[in-house]
């Protein structure tokens, strides 16, 4: 008797999805396409990661090639390339979740304590802009303004800062900061949309209560402000958090081929780059899938201690 009160049980939530799916047909429609996106460029090409661990060479068929193992992930550990493309590739990584990552969000506070609407939108239509304009020509513009004879030396020179014009691109001490500076640039307009949006949801009646309680400004903007789209927060922080290694390859390769010389490649070289110019400029396939794969695990690692922690520390995670 318990035994057929507990399969009822067990049947009673699978028919209800079965009838709320069958009442959203024309929903769940929808989703085919987002479905076929994935099967066809996510998950099929999961079977090419099996060249990793052979001796693949153009024309073999996939999966049928010398199995060498593991040799591919050795040859990249024991180069003498790979503590400086994981060092370039953390740093830059660190240093745009400590500047790029909070930049939106100062963005977006600042804006929402302006009171006029006619300003506050020209802001943030001028700064949301550049997130439309590609890689191609942001390197392009960064290049120019930074050349010796660019305008950037010209304004430093004219207000007394330096006497003679400094070599940004042909530096590679510079090199980590103008991959930041540009990305917050390109970024910070489109970023600060998802936090306006966010506090757009806050209830006005929690500042009507602060400011019957005297609080100021900076007190409003900590406590219900922050505290309101700190969920948000925690999201896009976890989301970054796994992609951070793998979101400066267009960035990278276009600030670097433009300059045409190698005297920033010892801060420039990344994963993504490595993948790139020795794997597939050099058609060693096999070679470019295992740092690919070892870059992937990486950016696993990344998010899922990313989400314990915040899980752990904040109740907010993404699963």
């Amino acid at each position: 008797m318990d035994n057929a009160i507990a399969k009822k049980r067990t049947r009673k939530p699978l028919q209800q999805h079965l009838n709320e799916f069958r009442m959203q047909i024309d929903l769940q429609l929808f989703i085919i396409p987002g479905i076929l996106m994935l099967l066809i460029f996510a998950y099929i090409p999961l079977y090419g990661l099996i060249i990793a661990f052979q001796d693949y060479r153009l024309g073999d068929t996939i999966g049928f090639s010398n199995w060498v193992g593991l040799e591919h992930f050795r040859m990249f550990f024991a180069s003498p390339d790979f503590w400086p493309i994981m060092r370039n590739t953390f740093a830059i990584s660190f240093l745009k979740m400590i500047f790029a990552f909070p930049a939106p969000i100062i963005l977006a506070l600042m804006l929402s304590e302006v009171r006029g609407s006619l300003y506050k939108r020209t802001v943030q239509t001028i700064s949301y802009l550049p997130y439309f304009i590609s890689w191609v020509v942001v390197a392009g513009l960064a290049i120019e303004l930074l050349r010796t004879d660019g305008s950037i030396n010209e304004l430093l020179m004219t207000l007394g800062f330096i006497d003679t014009p400094i070599a940004f691109l042909n530096n590679p001490r510079y090199f980590w900061g103008i991959v930041v500076a540009t990305d917050i640039w390109k970024g910070i307009g489109w970023n600060a949309i998802i936090y306006i949006a966010a506090m757009a949801a806050i209830n006005p009646e929690l500042y009507q209560a602060a400011d019957i309680d005297g609080a100021g400004r900076f007190a409003k903007m900590w406590h219900i402000t922050l505290a309101g789209i700190k969920p948000t927060i925690i999201i896009l922080l976890i989301l970054t958090t796994g992609s951070i290694i793998t979101s400066s390859f267009d960035q990278v390769m276009l600030l670097t081929n433009n300059l045409q010389n190698t005297l920033v490649y010892e801060r420039s070289e990344i994963l993504d780059t490595h993948i790139f110019r020795v794997g597939m400029r050099s058609m060693r396939y096999s070679y470019a899938t295992a740092v690919g794969l070892f870059r992937s695990l990486i950016s696993v690692s990344l998010l899922l201690s990313a989400n314990f922690i915040a899980r752990k520390l904040s109740d907010e995670s993404l699963f």
